[in-house]
């Protein structure tokens, strides 16, 4: 059992880290060779403490923020983020590209404006073609045509990303494919600032996604990441109701 007493210093510490451990004393829980968050939830607020901690060390209004978040998984956590921030919610939709040879390994992404990011040396040491890439691309995108009309209503509604500071997040990143696209995605909306929070991701991913936004918040970094999921004690997929549920409750959803 994780255990506050145990970490070295502990009766030194101040402020913000002793919360944060605190926190982590009551929604982590130990597995072998890593730390297991108790579900996107209880990552969330770890995430949210963070970024208040953030804000609340420099000038920045948070009525200026606003939190995006992808789904589904990512909308848990945006909800969640924004609710602790008193921030703005909104979601955007991105999906993976994914290997044809292997379903749960990701070659690059695309977003709801054709925005695509392809990770071109994995797709050469796979011999991917261009074939396949622009029919997977045709097919992901047709997709999120249907996720948008599900989750954003058939009519545009802007994302209001304008001079504001924007947190895009999701509830990990393995690769990074999604969360880059929709960076890249968000950038054109002309943010004040871009900030991308996860709570779990490899170190090499975290070093591509600081590429990509102004600022990047990840609560672990482990040397041991083959998936997400191992680091969640609940990581039950996330339904298209609980998108939905959230989207109406937050009038977003007419």
């Amino acid at each position: 059992m994780f255990k506050i007493e145990n970490v070295k210093g502990f009766a030194n510490l101040g402020g913000l880290l002793e919360s944060i451990i605190t926190i982590a004393a009551q929604i982590f829980t130990t597995s072998k060779l890593h730390l297991r968050f108790k579900d996107r939830a209880a990552a969330a607020s770890i995430l949210a403490d963070i970024l208040k901690s953030r804000f609340d060390k420099t000038a920045d209004n948070k009525q200026g923020i606003i939190v995006l978040g992808i789904p589904r998984g990512g909308v848990i956590i945006a909800d969640v983020i924004a609710r602790k921030l008193h921030a703005d919610f909104d979601i955007v939709i991105g999906k993976k590209l994914l290997d044809p040879n292997d379903k749960q390994n990701a070659i690059g992404a695309v977003v709801e404006d054709g925005t695509i990011h392809i990770d071109q040396k994995l797709v050469n040491s796979l011999q991917i073609s261009q074939e396949y890439i622009d029919k997977e691309k045709s097919d992901v995108s047709e997709e999120i045509k249907h996720m948008m009309a599900a989750y954003r209503g058939k009519g545009t509604r802007d994302y209001k990303a304008k001079d504001r500071i924007v947190i895009l997040v999701d509830d990990g990143a393995a690769t990074g494919a999604t969360i880059i696209t929709a960076a890249r995605f968000i950038k054109k909306q002309q943010p004040k600032r871009l900030i991308i929070a996860v709570p779990v991701a490899p170190r090499q991913t975290v070093a591509l996604l600081r590429g990509e936004a102004d600022v990047v918040e990840v609560i672990t970094s482990p040397s041991n990441f083959k998936t997400v999921g191992q680091f969640y004690q609940n990581f039950i997929p996330v339904t298209h109701g609980q998108v939905i549920e959230i989207m109406q409750n937050r009038n977003l959803l007419l």
